[in-house]
């Protein structure tokens, strides 16, 4: 089989096991939170399959990013800050390297991560500036809320750590992180500016970053 006819093959598997997630995944969500008798559980559904604990993680990161725009948001505080991007990126590289990550793939999956967070800021800026009224009235302190993504980071990279085997098989990755990215979104009721971002929050998850030998 040539190299076009694997290449449509996977494609087709893929996109027809995407989409059977996607019709699946709410139905098992429900049957996740019910008991064997009917009423619905006390225990908190999770985000379904194998990268379920790190799609959990990743959106709770994400919804943490509405706390960054009110602390923001009607101040000189601005959304791009690349001078804080590189120390946290640089702070990750150290982390991964210590955790037994592989460094390049943990900068690019949190590269992700804070391309998220600024998708979010931008579209609740825009909802704010157009919608005063929904505007937060409490200006959250930035201070506790980089302590709690630094406990976000150290989590995230042991999740990286745990699904390495899942994330170095193609099919399987896309199969699991459709399947977690579903359940999760109807989970958690993200709005679509949120599910937006957890697509870009988890873009890199099944592509490891490509190793060049470089340290930058």
């Amino acid at each position: 089989m040539n190299l076009q006819n694997r290449t449509t093959r996977y494609a087709a598997t893929v996109g027809l096991l995407l989409a059977t997630t996607a019709l699946t995944a709410p139905q098992a969500i429900a049957a996740q939170t019910r008991t064997p008798t009917g009423p619905v559980s006390t225990t908190a559904a999770e985000p379904l399959g194998k990268l379920g604990p790190l799609t959990d993680l990743v959106i709770e990161r994400i919804q943490i990013s509405d706390d960054v725009a009110a602390s923001k948001f009607g101040t000189d505080s601005p959304i791009e800050d690349p001078v804080r991007e590189a120390q946290v990126l640089d702070s990750v590289r150290k982390q991964a390297e210590a955790a037994g990550v592989d460094a390049d793939t943990a900068v690019a999956f949190f590269r992700d991560q804070i391309t998220a967070s600024k998708i979010v800021q931008r579209g609740l800026f825009d909802r704010w500036t157009a919608h005063p009224e929904e505007a937060p009235t409490t200006r959250p302190d930035l201070g506790p809320i980089r302590s709690k993504l630094d406990q976000l980071t150290t989590a995230l990279l042991a999740e990286l750590k745990d699904t390495e085997k899942v994330r170095s098989t193609p099919v399987a990755c896309q199969v699991q992180l459709a399947l977690a990215g579903v359940s999760g979104a109807a989970v958690e009721h993200l709005d679509p500016l949120h599910r937006q971002a957890l697509r870009t929050a988890t873009d890199s998850v099944c592509r490891p970053a490509q190793r060049t030998g470089s340290n930058g």
